[in-house]
């Protein structure tokens, strides 16, 4: 019998601790908000480089790296949310189930620069 290869990550491949940080916002008075950003939960995950992404930003060139993280099945996450990696930050841009099995969440990320 022949399986069908598959692209979900093996559970040693998880190596990496990242914290789910979700966005606190307040009212500044003026019509807007102040965001903040509180630690939530901690993930075992996988992130691969995916690749440079150049656009320009306020009329200079702006390099957005571009990862893909692979954790265990999370319903939660949307774009909203981040993830960090000990000092590096990744804006969530796309977080989907692959196969819909509910086993494995790909995120596609962006490397936030400080």
């Amino acid at each position: 019998m022949l399986r069908e290869p598959t692209t979900r990550t093996r559970i040693g491949a998880r190596r990496c601790l990242f914290t789910l940080d979700l966005p606190q916002e307040t009212p500044d008075g003026f019509g807007g908000v102040i965001r903040a950003w509180q630690p939530g939960p901690r993930l075992w995950g996988a992130i691969e480089a995916l690749g440079l992404d150049e656009r320009e930003r306020a009329g200079r060139p702006e390099e957005a790296v571009t990862h893909r993280v692979r954790l265990r099945h999370r319903a939660d996450l949307d774009g909203r949310m981040r993830l960090t990696l000990g000092a590096r930050r990744f804006r969530i841009r796309a977080a989907t189930d692959p196969d819909g099995a509910r086993r494995e969440t790909v995120c596609l990320v962006e490397e936030i620069k400080p």
